[in-house]
This record gives structure tokens, sequence and C-alpha cells, in this order.
């Protein structure tokens, strides 16, 4: 299985791109992953909510291939221990999806399409976390899931 996260806009910030960097070099050591950004949409001001969440949901939709498996990281998403989602992550190995696709969405949330293309949905918290932050919490929690699986020491129950 291939692991994708999608997300909207660039990282800024050095130390948290240092950081996600670094995730994405460890958790290649498991599986094959990719993290693909989204360019921001231009000229924002002149879009309402909906137009935005549309515009952005056409950006997601085209980077989908019809095998894939779209799971959206949203706050109304299934909450799940590490250990959970560990078993997750196993589960949807065993069930020969070639390639799991975790989408972070733009601030104001997914389109009706997206929502409808999605095969699930993900929280990782109730509470708000900047889009930059939680690139690097999912890409941990991957990495985190495969050391629960393979038995490392990097989780401590």
């Amino acid at each position: 299985m291939n692991i994708k996260l999608l997300a909207i806009g660039k990282t800024d910030n050095k130390n948290l791109q240092a950081l996600i960097d670094e995730y994405s070099k460890r958790l290649s050591f498991y599986i094959k992953f990719d993290l693909e950004v989204i360019p921001d949409i231009k000229n924002v001001k002149n879009l309402s909510e909906n137009q935005q969440k549309e515009k952005e949901g056409e950006l997601i939709l085209a980077k989908l291939s019809p095998t894939d498996q779209l799971i959206l990281l949203d706050e109304n998403g299934t909450n799940f221990s590490s250990i959970g989602f560990s078993d997750y992550l196993q589960k949807k190995m065993n069930a020969g999806i070639k390639t799991l696709v975790f989408v972070i969405g733009g601030p104001y949330g997914f389109s009706d399409e997206v929502y409808k293309k999605a095969q699930g949905k993900i929280s990782l918290s109730a509470m708000t976390f900047s889009h930059q932050m939680v690139r690097l919490f999912v890409i941990e929690q991957i990495y985190r899931g495969f050391t629960i699986l393979k038995n490392e020491p990097y989780h401590h129950q």
C-alpha cells in the first residue's frame, strides 16, 4: 500500500517543515509515502467560502486516481487512539488498497463533491490546529502507527 497526504498551501515555517521532512523520511522505511502540496488559490478575497471550497475541491479531486481510497481529516471524523489508528492502517493494508489518500482541506473545510467521494473521515482532535501543524501531526501519527505494528519501542503504553 502507498500513502499520500494532500494538503492545501505550502508550509511557511522552516522549523515545522524540517520536522515534516524528518517524519516523512522516517516513514519511508515502512511504506511509500508522498506529501503533495496543492498551491493556495489566488485572489481568495474575491471568493465566498463556498466558492473557495469548490475550487479547492476541484484541485483535490484532480489529484486522485480511480482506485485511491480518500480519507478526509475532518473535525467530525472518527477519533482514534494511536493504537486504534495503527489497527486502522493494518485493516487498510489487509484490504488490498493500493493508495490510501489522506487530505487536509483548506480553512473552510471540504466541498460537497469531496465529501461525496470520501470513504471516511478522521479527526485528530476536538481542538483546532493550524493546517501546517496538522501535516506534522498526521505524518507523525502514521509513523507511530507503523512503529506500533512492528512492535518497535517508539510508542509507550
